[in-house]
């Protein structure tokens, strides 16, 4: 019996286009899902300037008052009421929660301080005021 008959006379090739295809393909969806796993401040605030500013390594809850004056925690846009009952929500969750209050520059330092004033009023004991590193 002849064994070698049975046998294609061929050797099978190894297609290696569609791998790369499928590599570039990986490579694009571990590339689009870190995006979303990365908090990003896309947001559009002029921070004051500070020669002593530091960062700060620990999570805060950031608060956003822009210069149209409106109110973002995150990057969702909120109103007064619903504020309170936000920040109630993260001081029910963790008692200790620290906050960022990032406003812009052309703010009225009324609102700054309206805004800090509700948030003591709520029992926030911790809030740190973001700054941008003056050159």
């Amino acid at each position: 019996m002849n064994l070698n008959k049975l046998r294609s006379p061929r050797s099978p090739k190894l297609m290696i286009i569609p791998m790369i295809d499928i590599i570039f393909f990986l490579l694009v969806f571990f590339m689009m899902s870190t995006l979303y796993m990365v908090e990003q401040n896309v947001l559009p605030i002029a921070l004051p300037q500070s020669t002593s500013s530091q960062t700060d390594q620990t999570a805060l809850t950031p608060i956003t008052l822009t210069a149209q004056g409106n109110i973002l925690i995150g990057q969702e846009e909120i109103s007064r009421e619903i504020l309170s009952i936000r920040i109630k929500a993260e001081l029910y969750r963790n008692p200790e929660t620290s906050f960022l209050l990032r406003a812009d520059r052309q703010i009225e330092y009324g609102r700054v301080i309206e805004l800090l004033d509700e948030l003591k009023r709520l029992g926030v004991r911790r809030v740190a005021v973001a700054t941008e590193l003056k050159p």
